[in-house]
C-alpha cells in the first residue's frame, strides 16, 4: 500500500511504494532465504534461488499447489499483494498486459499476504478473484510465511525469477508496467539463445471456468435511492454498468453494454469500467467511473452518458487543479452532492476533492495524499483508501477503510478541520462496539447519515452498525460477523454500498451480489427481487479458435454423404501421469477445403463435462459436397493427476481426404488418436 511499510514487528514505518518505481533492485543474497546458486565468475554478483512457493493455506485459480521446480523454463512473476490494497487493485492491468503479451513464456503468482483477518479467508480471495478478473494462480498466504521468506515489507511487491529458478530483481509500488515488460523482454532473449527458455502453452484452471449461474447483478459496489421518485440507483461494478429500479425491483433502464471500456453516448452503446459511487441531481446521475478514472454523468431523460471529470488515464498528482476534463483522477470511489459541490473520495490519492459543477473546477479538498490517519486542518489532515461518503450539512462524513476509521470533514472551509470520530490507525482494526477509541471497524467501504445517526457498511466484518457522531458511541445494527445471504437471520457478505431513503436502509450486499432493503424501525431484512434484469451477453468468441501447435494425423480418404448428416466422433491422447480438465469446453475448429481454398469452417465448443477423451457432434453433410477434404483440430488442456497445478495445452489436427458421395452410406466418421499416446502431442 503506498506510504505503507512493515517492519519486522508488522508496525508502520516511514516510507512510499511508489518511490521505486521505475527500476528492478538486483538482490543481495541476504535479502531472501533462498539457497546461493553456482560459484559466480570474479565480478558477477552471486546468483540467488529463489525460495520455493512453501507454507500457503489454499491454491486458487489451478487445480492443485504449484511449485516454482515444476515451471523451469519459464519467466515467473510474483505478485504480493493483498485484495483491500488500491496500490494492489492498481498494477492488475499491468499484470494482464504481461499476461497477454508473454503468454507461452511468462507465469505470473500472486502471493496473497493478507493485512485483514478476512482476508485470510479463501473463500474471500475467491471472491476477489472473480471481481478483479484475475486470471493467473493466485496463494493464500494467510500466515505469511512465503511473505517472510521473501523478507517483503510491502504491498505490493514484484520478484522476477528467470527460467532457471533464480531471483532476478525486485521491486515494489506501482507503476512498474513498462519496466517489467522491458526485464522480461531481456530474459526471454536471453534464455531462448542459452536454449533454457520453455515456450510449450500451459494453462491454469481458473476460478471463472467453474461458475455455473451468472446473478443479474455482479459484485455491485454502490446503490443509491430516491424517495421522490421510488427509484433505486446500482453500480453493478463487475458488470460495468449501471442499474435503475423503482423500490420493488422493476428495471426502469441500464446503462453499458456489460463490456468494460470507455464510450459516451447512448445508455445502450455507452461504456464502464468498474463503477461505484453515485449522487443524484435531478435527472442527472453521476458516476465514479472507478477504474476508468473518470466521472460520467448519466441523462436520465435523454438515456445519454456523456464524460465530465478526469482524462481517462490514472494521474498521481494530487495538488492539480483546474478544468475537469484537463485533470487526472485516481480510482474515485464515492460521491456527494452538496448544492452545487460534487465531493470525491478520491481512494488512490487518500484524499477528498470537490468539483464545482457552476464555476467548472476540480481540486483537492482534504487530505495531504499521505496514506495515514493524521487529524489537523484540511491540508495537513491525512486519510487511507477513503471509499464512502456522507453528510449531515456540516461535516462530511468519510469512511476511510484502510485505517478502518469513520472521519469528520469540516463542510466550512473557514473552519478547516478534519478529525476522527472512530479508529485508531492503519493496523488497528477488529469488530467492538463503544464508544471513542474502544470502538472497532474492518474496512468500511460505507456509509449514510439519517436522523442524527450514521449507519456504516463494516465491509469485512459483514455487518451493519449505527454510530453517533456526537457521542461517538458504536453498535452494531443487524449482522452477526458471519458471512452469508439469508434474510432471517440477517447476515451479509461484504456490504460496501449503503444509503437511507424514507424508512429505509439500502445496502449493496456485494459478494451476494444483491441489493438488501432494511426497515429502519422494526429492522426486517429483505433481499430485493429484481425484475426485468438479466446478466450481460458474454462476449462473442473469436470467429477463428487458436491452438498451440497441433499434432497432425493424416487419415485414410472417406467416402461421405452430401445429404443429411455426419456424426464425427474420436478419442484424444492424455500422457502419463495427466488427466483432462473436466468442466472446460474443447475449441474444436471444422474446415471444408477444395485444394487450398476454404469452402466453410465451423466452430464447435466440445462438451467435456466428464474427464472422457472422447467427443462426439455432427456436420452437415451438404457443407462437405464442394470439398476434396476434411480439417478438424480440436484443442484441450489436461493437469497433473497429483502434486501440482501447472497444466498443458495441446492440439490435435485430423487431415482427412474425402470423397462426396450422394449415395455413400457412410454416416459416421471416426477418427484415430495420434499413434503415439505417450508423447507429447
Amino acid at each position: 500500500m503506498q506510504g505503507k511499510l512493515l517492519s519486522k514487528q508488522g508496525k508502520l514505518i516511514l516510507g512510499c511504494c511508489g518511490l521505486w518505481a521505475g527500476f528492478l533492485l538486483v538482490l543481495p543474497m541476504w535479502e531472501v532465504r533462498g539457497q546461493a546458486g553456482p560459484k559466480p565468475v570474479p565480478g558477477q554478483k552471486p546468483r540467488v534461488a529463489a525460495p520455493e512457493l512453501e507454507g500457503g493455506v489454499e491454491w486458487l485459480n489451478t487445480s492443485g499447489p504449484i511449485r516454482l521446480r515444476d515451471l523451469r523454463g519459464k519467466i515467473v512473476l510474483l505478485d504480493f499483494w493483498t485484495y483491500c490494497c488500491i496500490n494492489c487493485i492498481h498494477v492488475l492491468p499491468d499484470l494482464a498486459r504481461l499476461e497477454k503479451k508473454y503468454p507461452q513464456q511468462l507465469v505470473v503468482i500472486g502471493v496473497h499476504s493478507p493485512k485483514f483477518d478476512t482476508e485470510k479467508d479463501s473463500k474471500n480471495i475467491r471472491e476477489a478473484i472473480l471481481r478483479y478478473g484475475i486470471e493467473h494462480p493466485v496463494v493464500n498466504d494467510a500466515h505469511r510465511r512465503i511473505w517472510n521468506s521473501y523478507r517483503v515489507i510491502a504491498w505490493p511487491t514484484f520478484f522476477l525469477i528467470d527460467p532457471e529458478g533464480y531471483i532476478v530483481g525486485r521491486a515494489s509500488g506501482e507503476g512498474l508496467g513498462e519496466v517489467l515488460d522491458a526485464a522480461i523482454a531481456q530474459l526471454i532473449e536471453e534464455h531462448r539463445a542459452r536454449k533454457t527458455l520453455n515456450e510449450q502453452p500451459i494453462r491454469f484452471d481458473l476460478e471463472k471456468f467453474r461458475q455455473r449461474e451468472k446473478t443479474p447483478l455482479y459484485f455491485p459496489g454502490k446503490v443509491l435511492a430516491d424517495a421522490t421518485s421510488r427509484r433505486l440507483f446500482i453500480a453493478d461494478s463487475s458488470h460495468h454498468r449501471l442499474v435503475v429500479t423503482d423500490w420493488e425491483g422493476k428495471v426502469l433502464a441500464v446503462a453499458g453494454t456489460g463490456e468494460p471500456g470507455w464510450r459516451d453516448g447512448p445508455f445502450d452503446k455507452a461504456q464502464f469500467n468498474d463503477p461505484q459511487g453515485l449522487a443524484l441531481d435531478g435527472e442527472k446521475l453521476y458516476v465514479a467511473d472507478r477504474k476508468n478514472h473518470l466521472i460520467r454523468i448519466l441523462d436520465l431523460r435523454t438515456r445519454q452518458v456523456a464524460t465530465l471529470a478526469g482524462t481517462g488515464q490514472q494521474s498521481q498528482d494530487r495538488r492539480a487543479a483546474g478544468k475537469p476534463r484537463e485533470i487526472g483522477l485516481n480510482s474515485p470511489w464515492d460521491l456527494l452532492l452538496v448544492g452545487s459541490t460534487l465531493y470525491i473520495a478520491m481512494a488512490g490519492h487518500h484524499q477528498i476533492w470537490k468539483l464545482d459543477l457552476q464555476q467548472e473546477h476540480l481540486s483537492a479538498y482534504a487530505g495531504s495524499g499521505l496514506e495515514e490517519i493524521i487529524d489537523g486542518t484540511l491540508s495537513f489532515s491525512a486519510f487511507a483508501q477513503p471509499s464512502g461518503l456522507a453528510t449531515d450539512g456540516q461535516w462530511l462524513y468519510v469512511a476511510d477503510s484502510e485505517t478502518s476509521s469513520i472521519r469528520a470533514v469540516s463542510l466550512d472551509p473557514q473552519r478547516n478541520e478534519v478529525r476522527t470520530l472512530v479508529g485508531m490507525g492503519l493496523f488497528e482494526f477488529g469488530d467492538r462496539d463503544g464508544q471513542g477509541r474502544a470502538v472497532r471497524l474492518q474496512h468500511p467501504l460505507g456509509i449514510a447519515y439519517h436522523n442524527g445517526q450514521l449507519y456504516i457498511a463494516d465491509t469485512y466484518n459483514n455487518k451493519i452498525k449505527v454510530l453517533d457522531p456526537a457521542k461517538r458511541t458504536c453498535q452494531t445494527f443487524l449482522g452477526d460477523r458471519q458471512a452469508g445471504h439469508s434474510d432471517e437471520p440477517p447476515r451479509f457478505d461484504e456490504p460496501a454500498g449503503i444509503c437511507v431513503a424514507g424508512n429505509f436502509l439500502f445496502v449493496a450486499d456485494t459478494n451476494n451480489h444483491a441489493i438488501r432493503v432494511i426497515h429502519l424501525q422494526t429492522k426486517r431484512v429483505r433481499t430485493l427481487a429484481l425484475q426485468g434484469l438479466t446478466p450481460p451477453a458474454p462476449p462473442s468468441p473469436p470467429s477463428r479458435p487458436s491452438f498451440p501447435e497441433p499434432a497432425v494425423v493424416r487419415a485414410t480418404p472417406q467416402q461421405i454423404p452430401t445429404t443429411g448428416e455426419l456424426t464425427v466422433q474420436g478419442s484424444l491422447p492424455v500422457l502419463a501421469g495427466q488427466k483432462l480438465v473436466a468442466d472446460s469446453p474443447w475449441p474444436c475448429l471444422v474446415e471444408a477445403l477444395r485444394g487450398n481454398h476454404s469452402l466453410w469452417e465451423q466452430t464447435y465448443r466440445l462438451s467435456a463435462d466428464v474427464a472422457s477423451p472422447q467427443f462426439r457432434f455432427t456436420i452437415p453433410a451438404d457443407k462437405l459436397a464442394s470439398a476434396d477434404s476434411l480439417r478438424i483440430t480440436v484443442g484441450y488442456s489436461t493437469c497433473p493427476e497429483r502434486s501440482t497445478g501447472v497444466c498443458l495445452l495441446h492440439a490435435v489436427r485430423w487431415e482427412i481426404p474425402i470423397q462426396p458421395k450422394p449415395d455413400s452410406p457412410q454416416r459416421a466418421l471416426t477418427l484415430e488418436p495420434p499413434k503415439d499416446s505417450g508423447k507429447k502431442p
